[in-house]
């Protein structure tokens, strides 16, 4: 089994980037999530509810992220790394509370803008520390921005699998993966307790549990019902809808694609 695909999504829920080698933080990968659109309460917006987002493509610069408007290459924003913050806010990710920067009202002015409803840009501060879960952590780590883990891992195997049962196929980029593995068996990935990819080693903590955002198309922003009407039929486990592993890292600094994948079943 080999690492096929590398993603990051710097801003939460909009697209996200494929890369060759990357380095890894407890947190999540480099740049993974550390910036977030938040509504005038503080709380995280998503395409599950604004599919418009999907329209938006992130593309990483040597100094910081680009912004483009998927259907006008000539409307973009440029967001620099080194962008100072006009203050802290408190921000919500589902029942997480968590410190953030507020950037500059420029980026909040052009994403409200774009989606035509009240937005402002955050991004995590080093010194914010958003803990997992007691029963899924291992030592304490903290997440990003993420919906709850700082990983998730999806076998090529498991949405040709998928895509062996709809009408219309869909792309890799509606489950929203960092890392994306080829030579499996479907959802063999289920089994699994600890996996090396080269000279990283992760831990599976659960199941990811899908959503509507599955059904949004990430070229049209228009929704659906595929293909979570069908993975409900032979994927629901404990009432939730389950494709993909959230995973965090035990150790290591960097894979690269074309890694090597060594699991350990439960």
């Amino acid at each position: 089994m080999k690492l096929q695909d590398i993603y990051i999504y710097p801003i939460k829920s909009l697209g996200g980037i494929r890369l060759e080698s990357w380095t890894l933080e407890e947190r999540g990968f480099t740049h993974d999530r550390r910036w977030m659109l938040v509504d005038e309460h503080g709380k995280f917006m998503s395409q599950r509810s604004l599919h418009k987002m999907a329209l938006l493509q992130v593309t990483l610069g040597e100094n910081g992220l680009k912004v483009t408007d998927k259907t006008n290459a000539d409307r973009y924003l440029f967001i620099p790394f080194e962008s100072e913050a006009e203050g802290k806010i408190s921000v919500q990710i589902w029942e997480d509370e968590v410190e953030a920067e507020l950037l500059d009202k420029k980026y909040g002015a052009w994403f409200s803008d774009f989606l035509e409803v009240s937005a402002r840009l955050v991004r995590m501060p080093l010194s914010a520390q958003r803990r997992l879960k007691p029963k899924y952590a291992v030592n304490g780590e903290s997440v990003s921005f993420a919906d709850g883990m700082p990983y998730l891992l999806i076998g090529q195997a498991s949405l040709d699998d998928l895509n062996g049962r709809l009408m219309d196929p869909v792309g890799m980029e509606r489950f929203r993966p960092n890392l994306v593995f080829s030579g499996n068996t479907a959802f063999e990935e289920d089994e699994w307790d600890t996996v090396k990819i080269g000279d990283a080693e992760f831990k599976i903590t659960k199941p990811c549990a899908r959503c509507v955002m599955t059904t949004v198309d990430q070229n049209t922003g228009s929704k659906g019902k595929e293909p979570l009407k069908t993975l409900a039929k032979y994927r629901t486990m404990d009432n939730k809808v389950m494709f993909g592993q959230n995973m965090l890292l035990l150790s290591g600094s960097r894979v690269q694609l074309g890694d090597s994948l060594i699991p350990k079943n439960k």
